[in-house]
């Protein structure tokens, strides 16, 4: 089991399933480029109301961690970041919350 949480994920495999993004909203997910316990999720509003949203960062043994929240209207982007405490295995999963 450790060896699964150990595994890195990079933009395409941390990027959260489709019917997990909320409708309306294009967004991709990843980790920081220098820093495996920080993550994001950079959307754009592609729908007709004002969405938000913000990223959820599953952390392996550490708490699970919420990035800030990001109010986008129509045509807008955003990013929405969180970092994983130091300890344990860092980001496991991101997903991208209503």
């Amino acid at each position: 089991m450790a060896a699964a949480l150990a595994v890195p994920v990079t933009a395409s495999t941390a990027a959260a399933a489709p019917a997990a993004i909320p409708p309306g909203l294009s967004c991709d997910t990843g980790k920081h480029a220098i820093d495996d316990y920080t993550g994001f999720a950079l959307c754009r509003n592609n729908g007709s109301r004002t969405q938000t949203f913000w990223v959820h960062l599953v952390c392996g043994w550490s708490p699970d961690v919420d990035g800030d929240h990001v109010t986008l209207r129509p045509g807008e982007s955003g990013q929405s970041t969180a970092h994983c405490a130091g300890l344990g295995t860092g980001i496991g999963e991101i997903h991208v919350r209503p």
